[in-house]
Order: C-alpha cells, then sequence, then structure tokens
C-alpha cells in the first residue's frame, strides 16, 4: 500500500485506493494533499482556541477553505503548487499558536497545552512533504468508526469550503460557517470525542451545508439575477471560441467583460452550463451557449473545441498521451495541472486577467460541432414557486403523480446508465428535479412536459440543489403538511465526489428520509456508521430501474 484514499464514489472497489486513485491521482500528490489536510486541521485547532479568547481570523476561515477546495477530486493535480499552500499553512498555524500561547501565559502563568496528536508542533521541511503526508493521512485513526464519522465530516466540510469560496469571491460570507468550519476541522483531531459526538458533528455538518449553500444562493442571485427559463444552444457559431467549465460565476463574468467586441465566442462546459440561466450573463452577444457534457467527456469535448478552455474548478481528467490540447488548457482558482498556464487571483479592486486566453483564441479555428438543438433549464426556487399555484392545481388534479429529485454528480461508471433508465421509464404524469451534472444522464432526451411544466426541470449547478429544498418545503406549507417527506417526492441521487456528500447531509439534517443514493453508498461509510444512517434517514442504494420506480411510485 503505497497510498490511501476512499473520498469519491470511483474508490477502488469502494474500500480504497491503494496503489494509485482510480481518478488519477498519484500517490506523490495523495501523500501532498494529506499533510495539506492535516495542516489545516492544526491551523483549525488554534483558530477554536483563539475564539476563546474573542480572536477571529475570517481570512484564515477562507485560507483552509481554499486549501481543503483543492484537495477534491479531479481540482488540482499540481504538486508543486500544493506544496506551496502546505508551506503556507504551516508558516500561518506557527503565527497563530505563539498568539494563542501568549494570550494562555497572560491568563493562566504557562504555556499552551498541545491537542494529543500534537497538530501544531511538527516541523517539516519541504523535501520531507512526501515523505511524511503518509504518516498523517487517513489511516492514521486506527479505529474504522471513528475514521468513518470523522472522513464523512470531513467530506463534507470540503463541499462546504468549495461553496463558500464561490461565495467569498461575490463579497458574501458567514461568521457562523467560517468558525465551523474551524471547530469542524479541529474535531476530527480530538481523540476524546465519542462517537456519538462526531455522530452529531455529522448533522451539525449538513445544517452549515445548508448555510453556505443558501449564502451561495444569495450572492449569485443578488449579483446575477434569478435564473430564469432559458433554451440553451447546443450548437456551434462559425467564430473561435473559449469554453469554460467548472462552477466559478465570477469568473466567468470577467472573462464576458474582457473578451466583448473581440471576436471571440464563450461557450459554457459540465458545470458551467446554468451561467446560460442568469439575466446579467445574456446581454453579452457573444455568449454562444453550450458546449458537450459532463466532465467525464472532456477528453473528446476539449480536443474537439479547438480553442482555450478555462478550468475554474474540478473535475479536471488527466490528460492523455494522444490529447493535444494541453497548451491551450488553462486553470484558475483552487485548480491547477502541470503543464497547463495558471491565471492568478484577482488583485483587490481589479479582475483577473484573461487577455493571454482571448489572444490565443483568436489563432484558433472554430469549435467542431458535437450535436445541434437545445437544453432548457433556469428552473431555481424563485422560477417554481412563481409557478406554485400552476404546480399545485396540477397535483391535486392528479396531472402531476409525483417529484423525483435525480440531482447530484456524474460519473464514467456504466452501471450510471441506470439514471437516464429511470428517467426514461419515470411515468409521463412524473417531474424530475435535478442539478448538478447528473442532468446530463437524461436533460437532452425528449421527456416532454405537464400542462406546459417540462418534465424536467433543471436547478442549476450541484450547489443549486439547495433551490430543490427550498422548493420542496414550501411546497410543503402550501400543501398544509407536517412533515415533507408526506410529498409526493422521492430522491434518487447520484454522487461523486466531495460536495455531493455536503448536499446529502444537507439534505440529511432537512429532515428529508427515504433518500436513494447511487451508483453505490460511500465506501468510506463502515458498516456500523452506514446502518445508523439507514436506521435513522432510511437512506439506501439504488438497485435497478424497474424495482426503484415501484418503490418510489409507492411512496
Amino acid at each position: 500500500m503505497s497510498m490511501f484514499c476512499y473520498q469519491c464514489q470511483e474508490t477502488s472497489r469502494n474500500l480504497g485506493c491503494t496503489m494509485q486513485g482510480v481518478c488519477g491521482k498519484k500517490d506523490t500528490l495523495c501523500h501532498l494533499m494529506d499533510l495539506l489536510i492535516y495542516g489545516l486541521k492544526g491551523l483549525a485547532w488554534v483558530s477554536t482556541k483563539l475564539h476563546e479568547y474573542g480572536k477571529y481570523y475570517p481570512e484564515d476561515s477562507l485560507f483552509v477553505m481554499q486549501g481543503l477546495f483543492r484537495t477534491i477530486t479531479n481540482a488540482n493535480w499540481d504538486e508543486k503548487a500544493i506544496e506551496l499552500v502546505i508551506g503556507e499553512a504551516i508558516e500561518l498555524r506557527d503565527k497563530r499558536f505563539a498568539e494563542l500561547d501568549a494570550l494562555y501565559i497572560a491568563k493562566h502563568g504557562k504555556p499552551c497545552p498541545l491537542p494529543p496528536p500534537e497538530a501544531v508542533t511538527f516541523h517539516v521541511k519541504p523535501e520531507e512533504y512526501q515523505s511524511f503526508g503518509d504518516k498523517v493521512g487517513v489511516l492514521r485513526t486506527e479505529n474504522e468508526d471513528v475514521r468513518s464519522l470523522r472522513e464523512t465530516i470531513i467530506y463534507g466540510i470540503k463541499g462546504i469550503s468549495a461553496y463558500g469560496d464561490h461565495a467569498a469571491m461575490l463579497g458574501y460570507f458567514d461568521d457562523d460557517v467560517n468558525k465551523f468550519v474551524m471547530e469542524g476541522m479541529a474535531a476530527t483531531l480530538d481523540d476524546n470525542k465519542t462517537a456519538e459526538e462526531l455522530t452529531a458533528l455529522v448533522i451539525k455538518t449538513g445544517e452549515h451545508a445548508v448555510k453556505v449553500m443558501a449564502k451561495l444562493d444569495e450572492a449569485n442571485t443578488k449579483t446575477y439575477g434569478n435564473p430564469e427559463p432559458t433554451h440553451v444552444n447546443i450548437g456551434v457559431r462559425s467564430n473561435p471560441g473559449i469554453l469554460v467549465s467548472g462552477h466559478d460565476l465570477k469568473d466567468f463574468e470577467e472573462l464576458l467583460k474582457q473578451s466583448e467586441g473581440s471576436g471571440v465566442d464563450i461557450y459554457t462546459h459540465s458545470e458551467m452550463l446554468p451561467a446560460n440561466y442568469y439575466p446579467a450573463f445574456k446581454k453579452y452577444k457573444h455568449f454562444a451557449g453550450n458546449y458537450g457534457s459532463s466532465w467525464w467527456h472532456q477528453l473528446e469535448d476539449f480536443e474537439n473545441f479547438n480553442g482555450p478552455i478555462l478550468m475554474t474548478t474540478n473535475c479536471i481528467v488527466p490528460l492523455r498521451k494522444e490529447q493535444t490540447y494541453l497548451n491551450r488548457f488553462f486553470t484558475t482558482g483552487m485548480t491547477g495541472y502541470p503543464g497547463a498556464k495558471h491565471i492568478p487571483d484577482r488583485q483587490p479592486g481589479k479582475e483577473k486577467d484573461f487577455s493571454e486566453l482571448i489572444a490565443l483564441a483568436k489563432t484558433c479555428q472554430p469549435p467542431k460541432e458535437l450535436e445541434t438543438g437545445e437544453i432548457v433549464g433556469g428552473f431555481g426556487h424563485a422560477t417554481v414557486l412563481s409557478l406554485a399555484d400552476k404546480v399545485i392545481e396540477a397535483v391535486k388534479a392528479g396531472a402531476i403523480k409525483r417529484f423525483v429529485v435525480m440531482a447530484g454528480c456524474d460519473g464514467r461508471m456504466p452501471s450510471r446508465k441506470y439514471f437516464t433508465e429511470v428517467a426514461e421509464k419515470l411515468p409521463k404524469d412524473t417531474i424530475i428535479l435535478t442539478a448538478g451534472c447528473a442532468k446530463y444522464r437524461y436533460i437532452k432526451l425528449p421527456l416532454g412536459d405537464i400542462g406546459g411544466i417540462p418534465r424536467v426541470l433543471d436547478a442549476g449547478q450541484c450547489n443549486d440543489s439547495y433551490s430543490l429544498a427550498v422548493i420542496a418545503l414550501k411546497l410543503k406549507e402550501a400543501f398544509g403538511l407536517d412533515d415533507v417527506n408526506k410529498l409526493p417526492l422521492s430522491f434518487d441521487l447520484a454522487w461523486y465526489e466531495q460536495k455531493a456528500v455536503a448536499v446529502l447531509l444537507a439534505l440529511l439534517s432537512l429532515g428529508f428520509k427515504n433518500i436513494q443514493l447511487g451508483p453505490t453508498l460511500p465506501g468510506f461509510l463502515s458498516p456500523n456508521v452506514a446502518k445508523v444512517i439507514v436506521d435513522t434517514f432510511g437512506l439506501h442504494q439504488t438497485t435497478n430501474p424497474d424495482d426503484d420506480i415501484r418503490a418510489m411510485l409507492a411512496g
């Protein structure tokens, strides 16, 4: 065993990757990420102690969130970039500990005691980063159930961190979320925490996932307007183009502004598709539409696009030897890839500089057409709730018999054709509510509508799963129900990486039960922890389309 990682759905045999990640992550990168996470835990521990003295540094929380964001599956493949952040984490941790120690001595007359794992005391030289990382990874926690609970908390906080970073880029913060990120990470160092206490912290992680998604929803809608029903072109134009993938709307906005009038068209890819739904972006005539499919198709999509590609967040698929687009592949934010050009962070009061992409695009051929037609989306909570009367009337009249939430992540496993088959086989009086790249399994299918209401209502990115929860909770009120689980509503979710973990924990914290999750249950859930979740919330793995549809229709 040269590494251990089991944070994503693809993990080997649903047990753990031990030689190289199924995603392509090498053991050296895994060790660096383990060391980065460990250093961030130490900083979080110091931060929670400083909170007791009234010292709160929101910039430290953002640093931790951005550090964790880099370790999300398929986000950053650049070992040198991770090494730099490790050094920054250790330096900041030690600086804050010196402040804590001084405050403690002033109050107690003796040095501040360290936590049992001595997370704030290790001093590692840069040349030792990789060899030290394997000493502080997942398996450092020996008890299987404690390890499972700790990692569930960490993966949920990774998702929180991604959404918190996006909101922060738009100037929106939640102090409660910031402090919880530190509290939750620090708790994973505490050997005195019981399984019951850690289980409670798992639910608390879900509660703060709700808060951060609400904050990001506020940031996006106040900045760019409420998403509105939109017909999105999936063909191509004759101009050269730039393809933008990931989730960061601030990056997308700045690229649109800087490329206006340049003769270069801008296309979205995968999770950036919902940018087409925001009113603020529709004024740009060179915003051409969406190109390609979900993240795991990118090797083909990016090769055929011909122009520059900008990755604003995960998921980056490692290039194969036959790929030719590395010289037009750009990363920014928390992403990184060896050999790709990285666009630096914006300076205070300034935009990121995308001039290199725009200049390169002008020398490229237009994208190769992959398909033609349209995708319809833009059904966030504001839009759907504005149609609430129409929806309620359709339910009462029997035209709509059931809502099925099919949100989450797409992935490479052949078994994921299950979600396409479910969408095709659901009765025509069923509405599918979706968000995240899982929608690419069925959003292009001709599933029709019910009284003018499309049978697939796309709320947007994975974080917009918050919209689906809001819709459900508002419909519960409208129908006068005392329990959201009494709605004609079922969940058939797909997951892949840690943002989906945050979404799942958010739904559980809101009281949603009997969720179907697939194509597998998380490998990081030990048998005992999985049993607690199954017994408490009714969470269960997807089986086959016919049986699962029968179960959903039966409530």
